[in-house]
């Protein structure tokens, strides 16, 4: 068959009936993808996206317009007092309980005074209840963006400056903007493209990092300021002279009671309240302690304001530039944290969730929040998990956490006084301890390699060269793999099984019928001009190398090809440019050389 013969096929369906070596080929013409036809199908077929919003919005009604706007309305009109309401109030006071003591302790990992994780476990909480789609999330301080914020802030100005502070909130303000343009422009699946063996070994990694910056309140001296495992270890090693036994032991002594009680909440469903009183324990007991003994070598927390945060506007702007990489990156933290586990949590309890909306509820949060002095806040995985299993129904088990914050803020902040550092150090590092998955490395060591090497590449780059380096690199070997596995699709040779009109991969169906002379090929991806190279060549090599044929006499070489086209709609139907320029350079080299028959098989 010559190219004009091909090219002439442009304005039917084409199909061929082959009858064997040297025996005639009857071609029926192909319907050219640009016929009007076909364009008025595929425009009909396929709205654009505008189109299809435009018309979901004419067919949205006023009370589904109040809802979109304020997604706590689906819970509220559907509220049962009754069943309702014990659920939300026992889960609220028992995730309010421990919210406290963890949001002074992450504070106190990002950098700041203890008093700003009560600010950030206050007013963001009020505002995602009302606006957040999610009815058991958690939201507030969490170790990574704490870490994360500690991380960028550190290298930019000390820690005990007024700047340090106005800079946190500063990002707070800038992480809820991005978190509301990707919410409105529907953005939340770019987050698709990260593995989640590059997640699992980034928060395994962090949560090492976590974990020994919280050391030195053991210790009792101070430790470098990093997110790097070696200048860690090394300031540790260096400082041990300066080694305290007394906050050392009573810190052990809080961690051990921390794991014991964690333990126990999640193995006994009689004994679950233990997980989220394990916090409070720790700080009432190590309070205790302090005001009786009054050691000296246990550092305290101090003083901590009383009252509620006043309103004030973000301020720092001349430093927007320098923090919009660690705002991107807390940014994608959240969307991994919070939408992953607020679907989950969705799923579970029969309602669904959409992570555009949610991801906007994220944004006003923090937006709100930097005007009340808040760091960033996301949802917590340890938080909304003891949320979900205390029996969590609705937001209002949210709005219930934050009025247990506001009364700590206004009537207890003086019992804070005399917390021991090591008691918050004790409950942060209990909480990463769950982020440590060494038993997803093990699985994928056994399922996959390659994503055993994403797992290990990000991890490893993590703790040597800081989160910052880490994310990028496995987001980077993330993204290559995913062009990888585009640009050189699995391309299957297919059989014809015995007594059936049904072809199938012959390395799946060794008895499938396969016939001298002809190749039958399905590319298991769509056609496009990152892979036609790769296509072509793997054509070639059915021409060069003959495929092991069970079916019809032998005749030397490959007359015909067959391109399976069934799965190829972007071809055919979605994208009429590609269709021009992309799959006939696949054939122009074919028919030169060998005849070739495309078909589109019936689905």
């Amino acid at each position: 068959m010559e190219k004009s013969s091909f090219a002439s096929a442009s304005s039917g369906e084409l199909t061929a009936a082959v009858y064997g070596a040297g025996r005639p080929v009857r071609v029926i013409p192909l319907r050219h993808p640009l016929d009007a036809a076909v364009r008025e199908a595929a425009a009909s077929s396929s709205p654009s996206p505008l189109s299809a919003a435009m018309e979901r919005a004419r067919a949205m009604g006023p009370w589904e317009w109040a809802e979109a706007a304020l997604p706590c309305l689906a819970w509220m009109r559907s509220y049962r007092w009754k069943e309702d309401f014990q659920a939300d109030l026992a889960a609220g006071i028992t995730v309010g309980v421990m919210l406290v003591p963890q949001a002074m302790s992450y504070a106190k990992l990002a950098g700041l005074h203890p008093i700003y994780g009560l600010y950030t476990g206050f007013v963001p909480l009020f505002v995602y209840a009302i606006f957040g789609s999610s009815r058991q999330l958690a939201v507030g301080p969490v170790a990574l963006v704490s870490l994360l914020v500690s991380n960028v802030l550190g290298g930019i100005v000390n820690s005990s400056s007024e700047l340090y502070t106005e800079l946190a909130i500063l990002l707070a303000f800038m992480v809820g903007i991005l978190e509301c343009l990707m919410g409105l422009l529907r953005l939340g699946w770019l987050i698709r493209f990260i593995s989640h063996s590059v997640i699992s070994g980034f928060t395994t990694a962090s949560a090492i990092v976590i974990g020994l910056s919280q050391i030195k309140y053991f210790l009792g001296y101070s430790v470098t300021r990093s997110s790097k495992i070696i200048p860690l270890v090394e300031s540790i090693i260096a400082g041990i002279d300066q080694f305290s036994w007394p906050p050392f032991v009573m810190g052990s002594a809080f961690l051990v009671i921390l794991l014991i009680m964690k333990k126990l909440g999640k193995t006994n469903k009689k004994l679950r309240f233990l997980r989220a009183s394990g916090p409070l324990t720790a700080v009432v007991l190590g309070t205790l302690f302090v005001k009786i003994f009054r050691p000296p070598a246990i550092s305290v927390v101090g003083e901590i304001p009383q009252g509620l945060p006043s309103f004030s506007i973000p301020r720092g702007f001349e430093h927007l530039m320098s923090l919009m990489p660690t705002a991107i990156l807390i940014t994608g933290v959240a969307i991994l944290e919070s939408v992953g586990i607020a679907k989950a949590l969705a799923a579970k309890n029969g309602y669904e969730l959409d992570s555009n909306k949610e991801l906007f509820g994220l944004g006003l949060s923090n937006i709100c929040g930097s005007f009340f002095s808040a760091y960033p806040a996301t949802g917590s995985f340890s938080r909304s998990a003891v949320n979900h299993e205390s029996g969590a129904k609705t937001g209002l088990s949210g709005i219930i956490m934050g009025i247990i914050i506001c009364s700590a803020l206004l009537f207890m902040t003086p019992l804070f006084t005399d917390i021991p550092q090591c008691a918050l150090a004790a409950i942060v590092i209990s909480a990463v301890t769950g982020l440590v998955d060494y038993e997803e490395a093990i699985f994928l060591w056994g399922i996959d390699k390659k994503d055993f090497f994403l797992w290990a590449m990000t991890f490893v780059t993590t703790l040597t060269f800081g989160i910052e380096i880490g994310v990028l690199v496995g987001v980077g070997f993330s993204l290559a793999f995913v062009i990888h596995e585009s640009a050189n699709p699995h391309i299957a040779v297919l059989g014809r099984l015995p007594g059936t009109t049904v072809y199938r991969n012959t390395l799946q169906y060794p008895e499938a019928y396969t016939y001298n002379g002809i190749v039958v090929v399905r590319v298991d991806a769509p056609i496009y001009f990152a892979n036609i190279s790769y296509i072509k060549d793997r054509l070639r090599e059915y021409e060069l190398k003959l495929p092991n044929s069970n079916r019809g006499p032998d005749v030397g070489r490959v007359y015909f090809v067959i391109l399976e086209m069934s799965r190829k709609p972007f071809i055919f139907c979605c994208n009429v440019y590609m269709a021009q320029t992309t799959l006939l350079p696949a054939t122009n080299y074919l028919i030169k050389r060998i005849s070739i028959v495309l078909v589109k098989l019936p689905r």
